[in-house]
């Protein structure tokens, strides 16, 4: 602190880093290169890989690390052999089934070993969604109740997240040697839906549990604008304020109250000014993550926002 105010008596301002999720314009642009060219021309720092990136793509990027460095991956990253495209809950390391964690437990590994090549330290990773339905509402509803999970039963979610952190918790044991080895952290980001793991009291008794582990949290604004609006959790600044001494990195989007639309920053209602405090930590990743079909020049727009809101 009192380096900042040394270099603020001298004029010296602090210029704020940020990157650009690669989930933005890898279904675009095949080349990795591209994708990296594209994002500096329009004032970003660095990438994150998102959970859509090619193996292809991943020689283009690794062409561009000295003038674009990759700070995070999102994971699965690349994308699993298989699949018809990526997606951050093809596998789910609280599944039920066995089988079904063993894939999400190899393709974290193929994660770590992505993002150990690129030179990133954090793996961003959806833990999954907590079961809430009842057997009734899930025979009448079917995955309707996934896009519309009100009316929501806060006792039946609270008892079935501690089963999913015991579950959690047995399989981080499995995976610290491989994190370990290369000196990288797996950050839990907040999911915007009632079921999503963890909630704010959740992701507070777990990083207590897991004190001195390689496993820290992930903000995401809009997704915690998201909750608040539903009253799904606590306000997205409480929560902020609350899991700020585990907080690794920020995804920055908006949205428009209860959508989940990841808009530029400065195009909803997230208060990112009072985000500041959280920010502003020290050695907290910032990373832009735009919906694909938001325009270039609102990205470009919504990033000097955060410039002039933050630096």
């Amino acid at each position: 602190m009192a380096l900042y105010h040394n270099l603020c008596a001298y004029g010296i301002i602090l210029h704020m880093k940020f990157a650009l999720s690669t989930n933005w314009n890898n279904t675009r642009l095949d080349d990795g290169a591209q994708i990296a060219d594209e994002a500096q021309a329009l004032g970003f720092d660095s990438l994150e890989l998102g959970y859509g990136t090619t193996p292809e793509q991943l020689v283009g990027f690794k062409s561009r690390l000295d003038q674009m460095p990759v700070t995070s991956v999102h994971a699965y990253c690349p994308v699993p052999i298989g699949a018809p495209s990526g997606h951050p809950e093809i596998y789910q390391l609280a599944d039920p089934h066995e089988d079904l964690r063993a894939l999400a437990r190899l393709y974290l590994k193929k994660t770590f070993a992505c993002a150990a090549e690129m030179g990133a330290k954090t793996i961003v990773f959806h833990a999954g969604y907590v079961n809430s339905q009842s057997y009734w509402s899930h025979f009448l509803h079917g995955t309707q109740r996934i896009h519309e999970p009100e009316p929501v039963d806060r006792k039946r979610r609270s008892k079935r997240g501690r089963k999913m952190m015991d579950t959690l918790k047995r399989e981080f044991e499995q995976l610290y040697p491989f994190l370990e080895k290369d000196g990288l952290v797996l950050a839990l980001e907040n999911l915007p839906r009632f079921e999503g793991f963890p909630s704010t009291e959740e992701a507070e008794k777990l990083m207590a549990d897991l004190k001195g582990a390689p496993i820290a949290l992930w903000f995401d604004t809009g997704h915690a604008r998201v909750r608040e609006c539903r009253q799904w959790d606590v306000t997205a600044n409480e929560a902020a304020k609350r899991l700020a001494p585990w907080v690794r990195g920020m995804h920055l989007n908006d949205v428009n109250d209860v959508h989940d639309d990841h808009v530029a920053p400065g195009k909803g209602q997230v208060d990112f000014a009072a985000l500041k405090p959280l920010a502003a930590q020290p050695g907290v990743l910032h990373v832009v993550e735009p919906h694909p079909e938001v325009l270039a020049e609102d990205l470009r727009t919504g990033l000097q926002q955060l410039h002039a809101l933050w630096d």
